[in-house]
């Protein structure tokens, strides 16, 4: 007589065992990209157009910059540049992610006259700088965000902390940039709520630099998302329309 097959259970058993580690590897390394490589962010508002604009999904490089830890004396970690555009923790709300790019590094010496940027003494090329208007020298807050730093015009819209540290910081008409801070602002130059108003971004609140737009999507359905009922009309908008709502041409393009 032939032996009785074995059961099967065991071999099932082992598969389902098997798949479970599988998924649990990739949950794991998904997981650590998420935290510690890429993070993905959407673009809100205006302030950096015409570079980034509001619909653009980014994914942003965490690693970068390194995290001022030992391994950034191992690993080849970049330096915080001029020109770079950088993700960071909004210093007057850290729970807000916001979006700039870095024009003065620790030690620079800023200023603006006519809208123009001089870094030491000296100004500096932007072809990436958007701008809504002329400059005006009636309206106070118009001069003192053409003119940075004014310390005899305020803008309404300025942190009161930021003005008192401000007069500190002002030597001959130029902002002397602290060790360890960086000076922001957005591309549409005009129309960018950014360091003039707020202050420096400490090294610490930096997360990283965006690396690619990975989808864009235009302007579609105003209603509100602070619903559950709200999210999940987007989302099922978003799903049945994606052809109609995407910008082909923005999707999976590089970032600088």
């Amino acid at each position: 007589m032939a032996a009785p097959n074995p059961p099967i259970v065991r071999s099932v058993g082992a598969e389902t065992v098997g798949s479970i580690q599988s998924l649990m590897g990739t949950i794991v390394i998904a997981i650590f990209v998420i935290t510690f490589v890429v993070q993905a962010f959407q673009i809100p508002s205006q302030s950096m157009e015409n570079t980034l604009l509001v619909g653009d999904y980014l994914l942003v490089n965490k690693l970068c910059y390194g995290g001022r830890g030992l391994g950034d004396h191992i690993m080849p970690y970049q330096k915080i540049r001029r020109g770079d555009i950088v993700v960071f923790h909004y210093p007057v709300d850290p729970t807000q992610h916001f979006v700039k790019r870095v024009i003065g590094v620790p030690g620079d010496r800023l200023r603006m006259v006519s809208k123009k940027v001089w870094i030491n003494g000296k100004p500096i090329d932007e072809p990436y700088v958007r701008f809504l208007e002329p400059p005006n020298g009636r309206d106070p807050s118009a001069v003192f965000r053409d003119n940075f730093p004014r310390l005899d015009v305020y803008a309404t819209n300025m942190e009161g902390k930021w003005l008192l540290e401000m007069r500190k910081l002002v030597e001959d008409g130029e902002l002397i940039i602290p060790e360890g801070h960086y000076f922001v602002m957005g591309d549409n130059r005009d129309d960018s709520q950014d360091s003039r108003y707020w202050g420096f971004v400490p090294r610490e609140n930096i997360i990283g630099r965006p690396l690619i737009i990975y989808w864009s999507v235009k302007d579609w359905d105003g209603n509100s998302t602070a619903t559950v009922s709200g999210r999940l009309h987007h989302v099922a908008y978003a799903i049945t329309h994606i052809f109609q709502i995407t910008r082909w041409g923005r999707t999976l393009r590089l970032v600088h």
